[in-house]
């Protein structure tokens, strides 16, 4: 009795932990993703397409704050996806991080001030019902027992 207690704590506990550090790298990736937004504003469109233009905008690109920061930022969300996918299933983090939709959404609105209809925001209702789908059913995998899981061979990849 002591030991299934033990058992579904820990996989609380890990699951707890995998969702929190998807939160944190998915909140860089929203922050990343304005200032991204921001900085290819103030560069502005390719205007014709020359050599010269391509170049300017490369240039103002490669210098521009707003760019670097949401370079870096995207940066720092792929380093916590990358452990996230070291750690669990992929069938599971990957969909997850489909809840950056609705962060970057929230932050198109409040950050930037974009108008969402309500057609976008009832796709990002989908969005976190399908992510809410997603979590339940890690959460009720059925678990080999630790004398199952030493005696069956591991896969390769």
């Amino acid at each position: 009795m002591i030991a299934a207690f033990d058992s579904f704590a820990i996989r609380t506990y890990s699951l707890t932990k995998l969702l929190i550090i998807l939160l944190a790298g998915l909140l860089f990736e929203a922050t990343g993703v304005v200032f991204l937004s921001k900085g290819l504003k103030q560069i502005g469109e390719v205007k014709t397409r020359t050599a010269v233009e391509i170049l300017r905008v490369v240039q103002s690109g490669a210098t521009n704050a707003n760019i670097l920061l949401g370079v870096v930022l995207e940066a720092v969300f792929f380093g916590t996806l990358l452990y996230l996918m070291s750690q669990a299933d992929l069938s599971f983090v990957w969909p997850l991080t489909a809840l950056g939709f609705v962060l970057t959404t929230l932050a198109a609105k409040f950050l930037l001030h974009e108008e969402v209809s309500a057609v976008r925001w009832g796709g990002v209702i989908l969005i976190v019902a399908g992510t809410a789908l997603i979590s339940w059913s890690e959460k009720v995998k059925p678990r080999p027992t630790p004398t199952q899981a030493l005696s069956q061979p591991r896969q390769p990849l």
